[in-house]
């Protein structure tokens, strides 16, 4: 049985979805095409369903070879060893395979990968990874990879900082029982363009925690594969988003249940304000044959602020097999909640501070489960910046 249902939810303004009407896949996201080769794929004309949303003129050539690298990223890691290696380095490439030309491109012109390593049974103390862009005007593509070795226990902040134009293909690869949880924070400077493509592999009874914090850049669009390679996978990605006037914010998601007893959820958080700001949020599972007993759902919320701003999300799940645990998948954008303003301005709470609090009770859910509290009390304050630019 093949099925491929639609959100429960609906856009702002529109139907069920904010480009007007029921998405339909091209074909099986199980049938899509992965390749190391940029000449594999075509350029994207931005028609394609998986660029439709995305303003290609923005992507400062990453899309179609006119990039070329003029700069280099520098990685920073704190709390863990770090290697630097070459591209014949067989650990590369063990976290999946491009799925588009972009991340193969930054997947061919990458000339050394940083490799961090967190051991065989150990539980250090939160591990940062800064990665600095390389600079205004500036072109780089890079590749990093994260390893956690058998029963490895790790919390890794992997912060994204600075200018330029970055192509990068970033790999978790999570070894048998081993639990890693990742916080990605992409507060770039207002010029940056990044396309990244994250590729996750999980062993036997592993546990992979993703929490993803986009904020900064003028185009970021990150696309984040799971694949499970046994039983007992268990994956969960969350994601926080703010979108200013002309901001586009793009997060693309893959869950790939290829064999049975495993589990995912995804939960996804966006506000938008400002003149154009754009916030696209595209979740697909897809549950083989193969993946008994599944159970896995996903869910995308989004807050318009001000007039002029758009929310694309678009939840599709596809189901090849009847013995499941659960499968399911909800999607709303909206306003303020009137009847919420209503309550806390009775109660003497002027109404721009009972915006506030509205805003904050809505990313609530999301910023609480960060265990790093410095990266929280930073995010909370990134938050309340990006209120205070309307006067929210």
């Amino acid at each position: 049985m093949t099925s491929t249902t639609k959100t429960d939810g609906t856009q702002h303004g529109l139907g069920e979805h904010s480009h007007g009407g029921a998405v339909i896949p091209q074909s099986s996201r199980g049938e899509r095409f992965t390749s190391y080769d940029v000449e594999a794929f075509e350029v994207p004309s931005g028609r394609e369903e998986d660029w439709r949303f995305t303003p290609t003129k923005r992507l400062r050539g990453l899309h179609d070879g006119t990039a070329t690298a003029t700069g280099s990223i520098r990685v920073e890691v704190e709390g863990a060893e770090v290697e630097t290696v070459g591209r014949d380095d067989s650990r590369i490439g063990q976290g999946g395979v491009p799925a588009d030309r972009v991340a193969a491109q930054a997947w061919s012109s990458f000339t050394e990968a940083s490799i961090v390593t967190i051991p065989k049974g150990t539980r250090p103390e939160p591990i940062t990874v800064t990665v600095h862009g390389p600079g205004e005007g500036e072109v780089a593509f890079g590749h990093l990879q994260v390893r956690a070795e058998q029963f490895a226990e790790a919390v890794v902040v992997l912060d994204y900082r600075g200018s330029g134009v970055l192509g990068d293909n970033v790999e978790f690869v999570v070894a048998d029982s081993a639990r890693l949880s990742v916080v990605s924070v992409h507060d770039w400077a207002d010029d940056a363009t990044q396309v990244s493509s994250e590729h996750v592999g999980l062993g036997r009874d592993s546990v992979f925690r993703h929490l993803a914090v986009t904020l900064g850049g003028d185009l970021v669009r990150v696309n984040t594969t799971v694949n499970y390679g046994d039983k007992g996978g268990d994956a969960e990605l969350l994601g926080l988003y703010f979108a200013d006037a002309g901001q586009h914010l793009e997060h693309r998601m893959l869950v790939d249940h290829s064999v049975s007893h495993c589990r995912s959820n995804v939960l996804y958080k966006g506000a938008l304000q400002g003149d154009s700001a754009h916030a696209v949020w595209i979740g697909d599972v897809l549950i083989r044959a193969a993946a008994e007993a599944t159970d896995t759902y996903e869910l995308n919320r989004n807050l318009v602020l001000t007039e002029g701003a758009r929310a694309d999300s678009v939840p599709n799940l596809e189901i090849e097999t009847g013995e499941i645990e659960g499968a399911g998948h909800a999607s709303a954008t909206g306003r303020f909640d009137d009847e919420q303003l209503f309550y806390l301005r009775s109660r003497g709470i002027p109404e721009d501070q009972a915006r506030r609090l509205v805003v904050r009770g809505f990313f609530g859910e999301i910023l609480q489960k960060i265990t790093v509290p410095e990266v929280r009390e930073r995010l909370e304050a990134a938050i309340e910046e990006e209120l205070a630019v309307v006067g929210a």
